[in-house]
């Protein structure tokens, strides 16, 4: 089975020709990250304008590089929520007019579970190896959860963040030190020029809960930036290089720790087979590593060019969905504040 699968939950453009929810033949991401960057974040309407530009080229591309026709496609997968209302709409719209002119199925997809699938892509079968069931630890810009997996379509949310996502904390880091979005890729570049140590930072911990919090250690690297300031006016471009890189590979850590060991914690209690760390955080070269070792069960992580929005990772979960249960969702609406579960 062929699934056009097309992912516009925020600001990047995903499309993506999935066959068997494991083998991905094109994948296209139309990023807006040069778009938004001077202003330090996403802005919703321009996000969801881009949209209505990329759209078709990214379509047009994937049906290029496979030498495919809309003919040959099986269905069509979208990610109907959670995201920006605007920017759903444009994906929504697009996929239901593909699905409806061509009699084709169709299938929405939460884009919490488009992450949890990108596990599966590129040969690796979770539900094999290690098996049901798994923790997965989401982590993005606007999610950070810890959900259990039971089999394919069972969710069980049991932690996410009570402020900032761990995405977000990296992002309004970044903008703290100065430094462009997104925010993740800048800090680790950064960290990884320290050249010695500051004083860790407090790893938070919410009282009688799992759940995750960020918003604490945001508030702690602003308050140790200004007492390394020479003046009293904020300026990140005053404090020495080598000692901001040091205070960024200290932030990083406490980021990095607050995620593996609560997933550690939770996996443990819950008796899994297994770990998936997916999201745009699951790029992170330190938390891929601090997993891996760190974790008594089998880790699975996304290729990197997995892990950000994509419409590989919507194509593979519409494929677990429509073996079962064909389905024609012309009718469907989105939902920006979709949970999963």
């Amino acid at each position: 089975m062929k699934i056009l699968g097309i992912e516009t939950s925020c600001d990047d453009t995903g499309v993506a020709i999935v066959e068997d929810g494991r083998n991905c033949l094109s994948n296209i991401i139309s990023s807006q990250e040069e778009m938004h960057s001077k202003y330090g974040g996403i802005v919703p309407e321009m996000a969801s304008r881009q949209h209505l530009l990329s759209i078709v080229p990214a379509v047009s591309s994937v049906l290029e590089n496979t030498g495919m026709e809309f003919d040959d496609l099986d269905a069509v997968a979208v990610t109907h929520g959670p995201g920006l209302a605007g920017s759903l709409l444009v994906g929504v719209n697009f996929a239901k007019g593909i699905a409806f002119s061509k009699n084709m199925m169709m299938a929405s997809i939460n884009h919490l579970e488009g992450h949890i699938y990108s596990a599966w892509l590129g040969g690796k079968d979770p539900e094999i190896d290690p098996g049901f069931p798994l923790l997965c630890l989401i982590a993005s810009g606007g999610h950070t959860e810890l959900v259990l997996m039971k089999d394919h379509g069972e969710y069980e949310t049991l932690a996410r963040t009570r402020d900032d996502a761990v995405g977000e904390a990296f992002d309004k880091g970044a903008r703290l030190f100065g430094m462009g979005f997104p925010g993740g890729p800048e800090i680790e570049r950064l960290a990884s020029r320290a050249i010695g140590s500051e004083t860790k930072f407090t790893r938070p911990v919410v009282k009688n809960s799992l759940d995750f919090s960020f918003s604490g250690l945001k508030t702690a690297l602003l308050r140790r930036l200004e007492m390394k300031m020479p003046s009293a006016e904020f300026d990140p471009g005053d404090i020495p290089f080598g000692l901001k890189a040091n205070i960024a590979k200290e932030y990083q850590d406490a980021l990095v720790d607050s995620l593996v060991s609560r997933t550690v914690k939770v996996a443990k209690n819950k008796n899994v087979k297994g770990i998936i760390v997916c999201g745009g955080v699951a790029a992170n070269s330190l938390l891929r590593d601090k997993m891996g070792s760190e974790s008594p069960f089998p880790v699975i992580i996304p290729e990197k060019k997995y892990c950000t929005d994509n419409g590989a990772m919507i194509g593979a979960a519409a494929w677990y969905k429509l073996r079962v249960n064909p389905e024609y969702q012309w009718a469907m609406d989105i939902i920006p504040s979709l949970r999963l579960n």
